[in-house]
């Protein structure tokens, strides 16, 4: 009886060990198998304000697509320097949802539109968006309107409105905006601001002017590279991806401890929505 539990015994260690070994070898699959998918395929992104209303809502989550403007260090997690210059560059469109690396600091992910590219001379006057001396078509359309949540909040109180059902919400002047060669977008246009009337500026070689489209609200490429007071013209080797698919949206009313929250939070009808 003591010879067989003592043959035994070790048997039953090395299988142990041979399991540990199995689940440590899967965790370390795993783990590169999702870097290679964050990095070379489909990145997740989170919506944190309300730059891009009205297409984007504060508390949407994307996916954007990693390959359409090539791979660089900014694609990385955490931009490890492993790849030198960008590989498979390709320059993004206008009109395209980009997400990139904003300067002057380039360590922050921003999304914005992409308005102008190399040689276009891009400028605002009175509101209206002025592309190589021709203003870009808007036209009024219904107005945008967003239910109050805790990720939502009228700008100024004459832009509430209380709906038929009774609860609260934002409605804003909407504008179509058609870029030449027919691209569309929605804009909102709030109020006179500064940033309404700007200088005229070529975009250079390697950069590209991008807007947010809450026209009022966005700290874009009308606004020079100063941390907290916008991007300037921003060098398309800083792209990131092209932002494609909202995967979930969530009002911000969700709470850990109460889990049906979890459900009546979610803004279920903008989930798969394109971009």
């Amino acid at each position: 009886m003591t010879e067989t539990a003592t043959t035994e015994q070790p048997q039953t260690e090395v299988k142990t060990e041979e399991k540990q070994e199995n689940f440590v070898l899967f965790l370390v699959k795993l783990a590169l198998i999702v870097v290679i998918f964050r990095s070379f395929i489909f990145s997740p992104f989170n919506i944190p304000s309300e730059s891009m209303l009205p297409r984007l809502l504060h508390g949407d989550y994307l996916l954007a697509a990693k390959w359409p403007y090539g791979y660089s260090k900014y694609s990385l997690p955490f931009s490890v320097p492993l790849i030198a210059g960008r590989l498979f560059a390709s320059q993004p469109e206008r009109g395209d949802v980009v997400i990139f690396k904003a300067p002057p600091k380039n360590d922050i992910d921003y999304i914005k539109r992409v308005i102008g590219l190399p040689g276009d001379q891009i400028q605002v006057r009175g509101g209206q968006l002025i592309l190589n001396g021709e203003a870009v078509p808007r036209k009024r359309i219904a107005d945008f309107v967003v239910p109050v949540s805790p990720n939502t909040s009228c700008y100024y109180p004459h832009f509430a409105a209380q709906m038929a059902d009774g609860t609260l919400a934002c409605r804003y002047p909407q504008y179509r905006e058609t870029l030449p060669g027919g691209r569309s977008y929605d804009v909102l246009d709030l109020s006179v601001t500064p940033q309404d009337d700007t200088e005229p500026v070529v975009v250079p070689e390697g950069m590209m002017f991008l807007m947010g489209d809450n026209r009022d609200n966005s700290l874009d490429s009308r606004f020079p590279a100063v941390p907290g007071q916008g991007i300037g013209i921003v060098p398309q080797a800083n792209l990131v991806g092209k932002a494609s698919i909202i995967m979930f949206s969530t009002d911000g009313g969700a709470e850990w401890l109460k889990p049906w929250t979890w459900f009546s939070a979610a803004r279920w009808s903008r989930i798969g929505g394109l971009i």
